[in-house]
């Protein structure tokens, strides 16, 4: 509940740039409130239950790529935090893996999986966040922001309004929006700027066996991109994620692969990835999982970042943008940061 004190603030998207933003001006005379279009908080960085098993279905981990990020993890608490241990090897086109040149980092998750990451975040601040709410439109006057959802429903005034979907739907949100008359070149370059970020589709499918596989690493990933499955990885290598004698692959198609495919069903799909897998693995038992799941992501991962010069106008109005696709780096730290930037910036203002 804001006071008059407060400066309000509007979050569209309960991802980790909103995360960022939201505990970090949690200690702020800001009043935040998130309208998030899911039932859930943490966007690609999600988690499933099924069967006995937890799993990522997105965003694998979080690299505690700089000291920052290790910070703020310590500050998270260490309760059910996971350090994945084995490494990711390399594939190429024809499937050869071969062992691992780089040095390895730190790859974090949790026994109750990543999607902890934005649950511990926004859960040690006030923001209000008021799920399965799909923003309209946006307008901003004298007096303020006012948003109205698909339901109908008002939510607003709000003294500034932060989207975070990645750049296709924020582009979506922005032809939404109304500003004075003045200001709609303004708006105008940031939808094309927006606009030209190019993003990668990825199909993610999740496939369980009733047996354990013994390899000596996590994940194999397609350096090359030439190969059909980008991403396989053993979610066996997370302690709490998989009963003990069971595998769960989880497998990300390739961007080509994912968008011919997309529509598929997963009754077709799944045989047809299990083969890939058998056959990238060297194991015939792979081609036939006891059962699947999948996961679509239309808007998985950013190929460059905005024109940052494009959207910095906007903040003149109090519409500011975050996320990975704003600095063009697809990591769940890359968005977590960006967005804890634009908290900054705001926490200036007030």
């Amino acid at each position: 509940m804001s006071t008059d004190d407060e400066s309000r603030l509007c979050i569209v998207g309960a991802g980790l740039a909103a995360a960022g933003i939201a505990d970090t001006l949690s200690e702020k005379p800001v009043s935040v409130t998130v309208l998030e279009k899911s039932r859930g908080v943490g966007g690609r960085a999600a988690t499933r239950r099924r069967n006995g098993c937890r799993y990522d279905h997105g965003a694998n981990y979080i690299k505690d790529s700089d000291e920052r990020t290790r910070e703020l993890l310590k500050s998270l608490g260490a309760d059910g935090l996971v350090d994945i241990d084995a490494p990711v090897w390399p594939f190429d086109a024809d499937g050869n893996i071969s062992e691992s040149q780089r040095p390895e980092s730190h790859k974090w998750t949790w026994e109750a999986g990543i999607t902890q990451l934005a649950k511990r975040l926004f859960g040690r601040t006030d923001a209000e966040i008021r799920k399965q709410t799909r923003v309209d439109t946006l307008r901003a006057e004298s007096a303020g922001w006012t948003i109205t959802d698909t339901d109908g429903g008002t939510h607003g005034r709000f003294d500034a309004v932060v989207l975070t979907p990645p750049a296709p739907q924020t582009a979506e949100l922005l032809r939404a929006t109304a500003l004075p008359n003045d200001s709609e070149t303004d708006l105008a370059a940031a939808i094309d700027a927006v606009d030209q970020v190019p993003y990668r589709t990825i199909r993610s499918l999740l496939l369980h066996y009733p047996f354990g596989l013994d390899r000596p690493y996590y994940a194999v990933v397609n350096d090359d991109r030439a190969h059909d499955i980008g991403w396989l990885a053993r979610e066996s290598c997370k302690p709490g994620h998989v009963p003990a004698g069971e595998e769960l692959l989880v497998v990300q198609m390739a961007p080509d692969w994912s968008t011919a495919n997309y529509e598929m069903p997963l009754d077709d799909a799944a045989p047809v990835v299990a083969e890939k897998a058998a056959h990238l693995l060297g194991d015939d038992r792979l081609t036939a999982p006891d059962w699947v799941d999948d996961q679509g992501w239309r808007y998985a991962l950013p190929d460059a970042g905005v024109d940052r010069d494009a959207v910095k106008p906007l903040e003149a109005h109090g519409l500011y943008v975050a996320g990975d696709w704003v600095v063009g780096e697809p990591r769940a730290h890359e968005a977590l940061w960006c967005g804890v930037d634009v908290a900054e910036r705001l926490a200036a203002a007030v």
